[in-house]
């Protein structure tokens, strides 16, 4: 079993999914950095400043001399519908996934590219080699 087990870690795709795994995770941070304090920021600003990540209904009343924001109403135990930090998450994966389609789009295209690409002429001594090659042989 353990000689299995060996076997089936070592095979190349297992080694390919990981290393996929542990980059997806790493680009997965770039992409919500991007969302979280480049696009959500400027969407905000053009919709008059406001901060998606505080939109939140309170499921309880919040207690007098909290803040209004997410993280003070969370903090003094108050339970929340966090409703724009889905919003900022939903849009993450927006990006994320049409990132993901266009590399499979141009994965594809290098594929059919290099399946139409036509073979190339033989020269003339491998014509003529194969064509001894064809006399030559028994009938």
């Amino acid at each position: 079993m353990l000689k299995e087990f060996k076997e089936f870690a070592i095979k190349g795709n297992v080694m390919d999914l990981a290393v996929g795994v542990i980059i997806g995770a790493a680009f997965g941070k770039i992409v919500e950095s991007v969302v979280s304090d480049l696009i959500m920021p400027v969407v905000g600003r053009v919709l008059g400043g406001l901060d998606f990540s505080n939109y939140f209904l309170a499921l309880k009343a919040i207690p007098p001399g909290t803040a209004a924001t997410l993280e003070a109403v969370k903090k003094a135990g108050v339970p929340v519908f966090a409703y724009g930090n889905f919003l900022t998450i939903s849009i993450n994966f927006v990006i994320l996934a049409f990132i993901v389609f266009l590399l499979v789009r141009w994965i594809n295209k290098l594929k059919r590219a290099e399946a139409a690409a036509p073979t190339p002429e033989p020269p003339e001594e491998v014509k003529l080699l194969r064509e001894i090659r064809d006399n030559l042989k028994p009938r």
